[in-house]
């Protein structure tokens, strides 16, 4: 794991997206401007992953209304070595009957920039832009998958 001059360092992105929500909310009922169970578990899971892992919470992290998607940067660490803590989370969102994506993939971090701007936060680094495409390919295929690159 190096550094680069750009104040970059080599790291993982982490992106952890709830799969289906709004039909998962419509058929529950459950509001999507409050924490319902599904993102105030995530919003915890999120908190505890970040403080474990020394990481940075780029977008997504919202403890008012609830965490439904969330881009982490998690430096000088490999995707291999989070891959026991993300099967956990999936497994705490699957129990809830609620599927989840999650993607790692290893690159540069470092811009921590955290924003409320979803586009600025996936679009701001080769590696979220290639995270970004990684979960949509994912998703089309049905998602509630770990994908690690």
């Amino acid at each position: 794991m190096g550094q680069t001059g750009k104040g970059l360092v080599e790291g993982t992105v982490v992106v952890i997206d709830l799969d289906k929500f709004e039909q998962v909310v419509a058929e529950r009922g459950w509001s999507e401007y409050e924490p319902n169970p599904a993102t105030a578990l995530l919003t915890e899971l999120v908190k505890a992953f970040t403080s474990k892992w020394s990481a940075y919470v780029v977008y997504g992290l919202d403890e008012e209304r609830g965490t439904e998607e969330a881009v982490i940067e998690v430096p000088f660490t490999e995707p291999d070595e989070l891959l026991e803590d993300l099967r956990e989370i999936k497994r705490r969102i699957n129990g809830l009957g609620v599927g989840v994506t999650i993607v790692a993939v290893k690159g540069y971090v470092g811009l921590i920039q955290r924003t409320r701007n979803r586009r600025a936060a996936y679009k701001a680094t080769p590696t979220r832009r290639y995270a970004l495409r990684l979960l949509r390919n994912a998703k089309r295929k049905g998602g509630n998958i770990i994908v690690v690159a």
